[in-house]
């Protein structure tokens, strides 16, 4: 039953909940974290840990994206990023760093506004797919939905395995009074590889999504310490209440077409370890996460972050933020596996996972999804 307030004379919303609102609760059983699975599989592709990368500049390079893949997860490369803009990207990286030294913040969105008015070049990001797939690791890459059509060919001409279409809200037909309208569903028909769709925010959403055939449906835009959506449009929905609506399409679409099966991805209020596991106990097959990998000795933005909305040419949604000191980063196997002598949940991500999976009693990722939650008081 939707648990629905009054705002006022005739005007009523929806109670939600945000990721540090619930907590999970063990069961009886526990057992020993070398028993358990983390790996997850979308389509024939198979992955140790449930991690894909926001696709974020400041995360994300084809060097980040091989060591990624190389350790589980799976790198997301930004299609419309500054590595398919320009053939220089460590000088025009450092020219961000720069920039950050004088504080001034608005500098910084003007800075990457400019960087990405530059021209998409295809042979850009066929050279960094191509990177990616030569390492031996699977290759993702992230369009949105404005500009799928354009430069989705290339993108498979390059080697791409899994494709994102992502955007701060995606609908399964995305109206444009400048060209043709993408139809989700034609789209992916026509395609060869498994696309992951999104964000998503609630159920009927995340069930026409699904209907377009869509292999994983992205729930969130990322929203944490560098999104400003929820101010800039006043956008927004608390994210465990929005991975728990997505689940519950997954579960309605299962039963509606005899069998398949959707991936649930969050994207957004993963600031630390514990929600990871939050995101996973509500429903999510795997998480996407940006901020919390800034802090790896191998990711671009050298301890900096934002996501991609921060370059948009007229009404930027994200902030340039130093998301960890120069003396908290750390290599990426270590961010993610340890060991950490870190308290507060960054350091050792997926060995938190494993551990609470462990502490609850539940051997792998569809079984833990299960686990009882409560809501703070």
């Amino acid at each position: 039953m939707r648990d629905l307030v009054e705002i006022g004379m005739g005007r009523t919303a929806r109670r939600g909940y945000a990721l540090h609102e619930v907590e999970i609760v063990p069961s009886r059983r526990t057992r020993s974290s070398q028993d358990v699975s983390t790996a997850w599989q979308i389509d024939a592709y198979r992955f140790d840990i449930p991690l894909l990368t926001h696709p974020t500049d400041a995360v994300v390079s084809p060097a980040a994206a091989v060591e990624i893949g190389k350790l589980g997860g799976l790198g997301v490369l930004n299609a419309e990023g500054l590595w398919a803009r320009h053939a220089n990207v460590e000088q025009v990286l450092d020219q961000v760093v720069e920039t950050l030294d004088d504080q001034d913040f608005t500098a910084l969105t003007r800075l990457l506004q400019e960087l990405h008015a530059a021209p998409i070049r295809p042979e850009l990001i066929a050279e960094a797919i191509k990177k990616v797939t030569e390492a031996g690791v699977t290759a993702a890459a992230r369009v949105s939905p404005q500009r799928a059509g354009e430069l989705t060919p290339d993108l498979l001409a390059a080697g791409v395995e899994i494709l994102v279409v992502q955007g701060t809200i995606v609908s399964a037909e995305h109206v444009s009074r400048n060209g043709e309208p993408l139809n989700l569903k034609n789209f992916i028909a026509d395609l060869d590889v498994p696309v992951i769709a999104g964000g998503v925010h609630d159920y009927r959403t995340a069930m026409h999504l699904m209907r377009t055939g869509a292999a994983g449906v992205i729930v969130g835009y990322g929203s944490g310490v560098a999104s400003t959506t929820d101010s800039v449009l006043g956008i927004g929905a608390p994210m465990a209440t929005a991975i728990v609506d997505a689940a519950a399409a997954r579960r309605d679409y299962l039963d509606e077409t005899g069998g398949r099966y959707v991936h649930v991805i969050a994207d957004g209020e993963v600031d630390a370890s514990g929600d990871i596991a939050k995101s996973i106990a509500c429903g999510a097959d795997a998480v996407m996460l940006g901020a919390p990998l800034a802090a790896a000795k191998e990711a671009p933005g050298k301890g900096l972050y934002w996501t991609a909305s921060a370059a948009h040419p007229s009404l930027p949604r994200s902030r340039v933020i130093p998301a960890a000191a120069e003396d908290e980063i750390v290599d990426l196997r270590t961010l993610l596996f340890g060991p950490s002598a870190d308290p507060d949940g960054m350091i050792n991500l997926f060995g938190a996972l494993r551990r609470a999976m462990a502490k609850t009693g539940y051997s792998d990722l569809k079984e833990f999804q299960k686990v009882g939650l409560s809501v703070r008081g």
